[in-house]
């Protein structure tokens, strides 16, 4: 059964939540059924697949965040929280 093909806010919705020093703070939920990307009450919400080990539900944040905005992975770092599931990310402009 295929999956269903990922629903992304708009690039420009998720870049109105990015502050003038273009940190953007995003809560993690690692382990999911299903990834997603969602905005909720003014708060960027990601969801992903991988676990918390390692580094791999972190990876795996950047990837999907940069994917929303339509940039690439490389444009997004970690800020703060490698070991949290709040965690602030650097948009590169």
């Amino acid at each position: 059964m295929a999956r269903p093909k990922l629903a992304l806010p708009a690039p420009e919705a998720i870049r109105a939540l990015v502050d003038g020093e273009g940190r953007l703070a995003v809560k993690v939920t690692p382990g999911a059924r299903s990834k997603g990307v969602e905005i909720v009450e003014g708060r960027l919400l990601v969801k992903v697949r991988a676990k918390p080990e390692d580094g791999k539900a972190t990876e795996a944040v950047i990837e999907l965040v940069a994917q929303a905005l339509g940039i690439g992975s490389s444009r997004v770092t970690l800020l703060r929280g490698a070991t949290s599931r709040e965690k602030l990310l650097s948009i590169a402009a």
